[in-house]
């Protein structure tokens, strides 16, 4: 269930890397410096994250069904768990982030 909602997540970042890339062939026509836009590192970072929780969910059963060691399955589901926090903590961000510019005056 968790990892259909971030796959959801990661084709909105994409999705939104299509506009961000014709701001950026703007950019690129005016002359300005290039460098990686948000749409497209916020979607590396979401695919990146997708794919640990679902090595650590795959790992995880494969403990289940004996075919993998109980060091294997700690190490992945600490590993997922800690790709989760840092999904809740860069979330929290954006949040706080976006509360503080709907505050500001206009």
């Amino acid at each position: 269930m968790m990892i259909d909602a971030l796959s959801s997540l990661r084709s909105l970042a994409l999705g939104g890397t299509e506009a961000a890339g014709a701001t950026q062939a703007t950019r690129a026509a005016s002359g300005a410096a290039e460098g990686p836009d948000f749409a497209s590192v916020l979607a590396e970072v979401a695919a990146e994250g997708l794919q640990t929780l679902k090595s650590g969910e795959a790992t995880a059963l494969a403990g289940l069904q004996g075919k993998a060691s109980v060091q294997q399955v700690v190490e992945a589901v600490m590993s997922t768990e800690q790709t989760l926090q840092a999904a809740i903590a860069i979330r929290d961000k954006v949040v706080a982030a976006y509360q503080e510019i709907s505050r500001m005056a206009m």
